[in-house]
C-alpha cells in the first residue's frame, strides 16, 4: 500500500511539473520575460556605475548586497541550528 501511494505522488510531482514545464516561453524568443530593459541596462552600465569588471560580481555585490547579506544570514543561522541540534550531551 505504501509502494502504490509513494508511486502515485511521484507521477502526479512528475504530471505537475511537465506541465509547468509545458508552459515556458519558447527559447530564444526577443520577447520572453527575461529579456527586459533591466537586464539590457546591467549589461550596458554595469561598468561605469559599480567601477568592477565583472558583471556577476558587480550585481551580487554592488546591486544585491543586502539581500545576498540576508540569504547568507539564513544559511549561516540554518548551520548554527543544525550544530546545536546534533551536538554530544556533555
Amino acid at each position: 500500500m505504501r509502494l502504490a501511494s509513494a508511486i502515485a505522488i511521484a507521477v502526479l510531482l512528475i504530471a505537475l511539473l511537465l506541465s509547468g514545464v509545458s508552459e515556458l516561453p519558447p527559447f530564444g524568443n526577443p520577447y520572453n520575460p527575461d529579456n527586459n530593459e533591466l537586464s539590457h541596462s546591467y549589461l550596458e552600465r554595469t561598468t561605469e556605475e559599480t567601477g568592477a569588471l565583472n558583471i556577476v560580481t558587480a550585481i551580487v555585490l554592488d546591486y544585491r548586497a543586502l539581500d545576498t547579506f540576508m540569504e547568507a544570514s539564513v544559511l549561516f543561522t540554518g548551520a548554527l541550528i543544525i550544530l546545536l541540534l546534533f551536538k554530544k550531551a556533555a
